[in-house]
């Protein structure tokens, strides 16, 4: 990492620096011969993460649900809208922060949650909460992080992080988990609503593979100290039903299964534990009975800001803040969940026009770059998330590679700004936008 980057040190910068700053910081490179590792291109991410990435960890953070129509609807909900650009505006000192829960930002972009990131690069979750506090962007952490919340918090000093929650079946746990997130520093929980079992996400399934089932992704777990208590208990038997004759494979599994969890050797060997953590993760992740009842018994677990994630009807955004979400974010987890589902972008209107104002509206799902980020501002999203893309970042080219997909993302926004003649957000709004005409084939 070579330091604090262009948004760490925005205070002293006007807006138009941050664009043309990251512009000329790659072109100066260039002159030595030195091109950017991660393309600027934001929808080439993916191919390049594609080369280097395993099949299986590609097919994780790559993968939609079903045909993966949500995956392309999400994409196609940006092109049914044109950004239309106002000239001769003065725009040398612009101003894009926003202030979400009492914390201001300079840039409104959060790092969403994507779990499992040891199958992107070894340093995982630890490697984004770096990057995230040297540029001042809130990072999400997961559920499913590869890293105990703890460890990322430790090295992200006073910068700003919010908690994803996935309620299970144990309140007890959920209580420990919005604990801890308060413990370290979070300022916000995201309680995911999408997500109360996993979607039909046929690439793992067609490579008969789930990282949980190996004991990747349950860090947040393993180092709990409520999880690690029910240990102990008696186990559902449907989650004691082995893969069947033990082969070469099946070793090398268990063998790195023993390897991830925490604890000494002899303990693991001893007691199980790590096998026994995975059938415990197996009968407790999934709650299908989540109702908006139970916001009542998170909100007394919590002095923090609820915040709902999968919001996509507007009729829930109203029962959102029917039952006292403090925020929302619009999002269908990236296509990961429905397949044939609505494009996220495609729902905000209608949710931002049921909100009024009354509470933040983020938005998530599927923003390959910076024009996207000013269409969903445009569309009246407070701040947005990105996601795969700083996945792929991090493959690419590890700490290093999450930090290029930042700024770049950051840069393009800013420049998009000033070129369509937006001075503030306040001037990001509904009349930049004109429908696109969408010819066939």
């Amino acid at each position: 990492m070579t330091g604090p980057g262009p948004l760490a040190n925005r205070r002293s910068q006007t807006s138009e620096d941050i664009g043309r700053l990251r512009q000329a910081e790659i072109f100066i490179k260039g002159l030595a011969g030195r091109k950017p590792r991660v393309s600027t291109n934001g929808e080439l991410l993916e191919q390049q993460a594609h080369r280097v990435m395993t099949r299986e960890g590609f097919a994780y953070v790559a993968g939609g649900a079903g045909t993966e129509r949500t995956l392309r609807a999400n994409r196609a909900a940006f092109d049914r809208w044109a950004i239309v650009p106002r000239m001769l505006c003065d725009v040398s000192r612009r101003d894009l922060s926003v202030t979400l829960f009492g914390r201001t930002l300079q840039t409104p972009v959060l790092l969403a949650p994507v779990g499992v990131l040891e199958m992107v690069h070894p340093e995982a979750d630890r490697a984004v909460a770096r990057v995230a506090a040297a540029e001042r962007v809130p990072m999400i952490f997961s559920s499913q992080a590869s890293v105990p919340m703890e460890e990322c918090a430790a090295v992200m000093g006073d910068s700003p992080r919010w908690f994803q929650l996935y309620w299970g079946t144990s309140d007890e746990l959920m209580r420990s988990f919005v604990g801890r997130a308060e413990a370290c520093g979070c300022e916000a929980i995201v309680l995911t609503a999408d997500t109360t079992r996993l979607g039909w996400r046929v690439r793992d399934m067609d490579l008969g593979f789930s990282p949980f089932l190996q004991g990747r992704g349950i860090a947040q777990y393993t180092s709990d100290p409520v999880f690690r208590a029910s240990l102990s208990e008696p186990m559902d038997a449907a989650a004691s039903v082995g893969p069947g004759r033990i082969n070469l494979a099946l070793l090398r599994v268990v063998a790195q299964m023993y390897r991830r969890h925490p604890g000494s050797f002899r303990e693991k060997l001893r007691f199980g534990t790590p096998r026994r953590a995975v059938q415990r993760f197996i009968t407790s992740y999934s709650r299908p009975w989540l109702n908006w009842t139970d916001l009542a018994r998170l909100r007394a677990a919590t002095r923090l800001p609820i915040v709902i994630k999968g919001i996509q009807h507007p009729d829930d955004a109203r029962l959102a803040l029917e039952y006292g979400a403090d925020g929302i974010i619009v999002s269908n987890h990236g296509g990961r969940q429905v397949d044939g589902a609505i494009g996220s972008l495609a729902a905000l209107p209608d949710v931002v026009a049921t909100v009024k104002g009354r509470v933040p509206v983020l938005f998530d799902s599927g923003i390959r770059g910076g024009a996207d980020i000013f269409k969903a501002l445009a569309l009246g999203a407070t701040a947005v998330c990105i996601g795969r893309p700083y996945a792929y970042g991090l493959a690419i080219a590890g700490q290093e590679g999450v930090r290029e997909v930042i700024r770049n993302f950051c840069a393009e926004l800013d420049l998009s700004a000033g070129l369509v003649g937006c001075a503030t957000l306040r001037d990001i709004n509904r009349e930049c936008l004109a429908p696109s005409v969408i010819l066939p084939g």
